[in-house]
């Protein structure tokens, strides 16, 4: 049987919802930002208007501004936001019970099982739904529908704002093929520059590619991305309110001033790998691959990632494996603007964790132990006195600490 899937996007989500409390600004450029005076303020949405002016999510604010000069500029309230998600994906559940979040402002819905309340008609259940939120929340939404999660995808990013965008398997290769391989989920820059010598620049381009030489040069992502193109994702829309264990964790610093030293690295280094071990333990998880990302005042970046001797899920580790990949791509004394150490190649923390390192005595199992005892402990603090309530002495320093996290 061909599933209904449908990918319910909110438009400029952060953006419409100051919007709400602010009519007066709708009709000029405005954007959602993070403090404007400091280095690493960024755009987090805009509106239409700002976006037609070539704003950019996730660019500076200084380069937004260049752009458009009277761009109006909103804090964000995150706090809000979570609550609305709350209230749009409780309508969505009045429909499904297969209700996915895909961040703050999109879900995945499986409508299988409930199309023949509405003649069988996806189309016509998306256009209930954008009814619905609009109405009732003064919010817009762009759905997809389609027979599986990457076109539905594909379908809510075909036409915006406030449309429902139809993707039957007869229509793949006149509208899914034609469009750039970047807007398929899961190709990303990196996989978009690896792909472009090979002649790669459409997703058609893509299903056409010989999948023994994707999974090459892309390893297992390459298959996957192959089967995609082609209209064969079989993964199904989890259940409303399941836990889905993350495929990776990241934590990133733009820095008050730039690094130079090796002390300081190794402060900041500290700091995000404490994050990142944090919500290791918090998932139940641990990483078997590190990666640091290092960006340059000029914005340009250099990513090396390894695999660690043992999974790890203790700040302390993550911090002696990410100075060593430090350590092979960088030079004292060039400026670093900023760092994201990102946990890769999850596994669940009862299913490898206890693997047996043969070269590793009892020594060294009794101090791993211990760092358990100690990170847990830890956790437990921050829970009942704030996540700024303990850290470790390398995570400590004025010059480098962003106040903000």
């Amino acid at each position: 049987m061909e599933r209904t899937i449908l990918h319910c996007d909110l438009n400029c989500f952060f953006a419409s919802v100051e919007l709400r409390d602010h009519p007066e600004l709708r009709h000029l450029p405005v954007a959602v930002c993070g403090d404007p005076t400091s280095r690493h303020g960024i755009i987090l949405a805009k509106n239409e208007p700002a976006k037609a002016m070539g704003v950019q999510t996730a660019e500076t604010i200084w380069q937004a501004r260049k752009k458009c000069p009277e761009l109006v500029l909103l804090p964000p309230h995150h706090r809000q936001y979570r609550d609305i998600s709350r209230q749009v994906n409780a309508i969505y559940r009045e429909y499904t019970d297969r209700v996915e979040p895909f961040g703050v402002d999109e879900s995945w819905l499986d409508v299988t099982g409930a199309l023949h309340l509405f003649g069988g008609d996806g189309k016509a259940l998306a256009d209930l739904l954008r009814r619905r939120v609009r109405e009732e929340l003064g919010l817009t939404i762009s759905v997809g529908v389609s027979y599986n999660k990457v076109f539905a995808k594909l379908g809510s990013d075909y036409k915006k704002p406030d449309a429902t965008t139809v993707i039957r398997p007869q229509d793949m290769e006149r509208m899914v093929w034609p469009l750039p391989a970047g807007a398929m989920l899961f190709v990303g820059r990196a996989t978009q520059r690896t792909l472009e010598p090979y002649g790669v620049k459409t997703i058609g381009d893509l299903a056409r590619f010989d999948a023994g030489s994707l999974e090459t040069l892309l390893g297992k992502l390459g298959v996957q991305l192959h089967r995609y193109a082609n209209g064969l994702d079989d993964e199904p829309v989890a259940p409303a309110d399941s836990w889905t264990p993350p495929k990776s964790v990241g934590n990133g610093l733009t820095f008050p001033q730039n690094l130079t030293s090796w002390d300081q690295c190794r402060t900041g280094l500290a700091q995000l790998c404490d994050g990142v071990a944090t919500e290791l333990r918090k998932n139940a998880m641990v990483c078997r691959t590190l990666q640091l990302t290092l960006r340059d005042p000029k914005f340009r970046d250099i990513c090396r990632q390894r695999p660690l001797a043992r999974p790890s899920q203790f700040a302390r580790e993550l911090t002696e494996a990410a100075l060593g990949i430090l350590r092979d791509c960088w030079r004292p004394g060039s400026p670093i603007r900023a760092m994201t150490v990102t946990a890769q190649n999850l596994v669940p923390q009862e299913e490898d964790w206890q693997q047996m390192d043969l070269f590793a005595g009892p020594e060294e199992d009794h101090r791993r132990q211990k760092q358990a005892h100690l990170e847990t402990a830890m956790d437990v603090i921050r829970e009942k006195l704030g996540k700024q309530a303990i850290g470790f002495s390398g995570a400590v320093g004025r010059d480098i600490r962003d106040e903000g996290l």
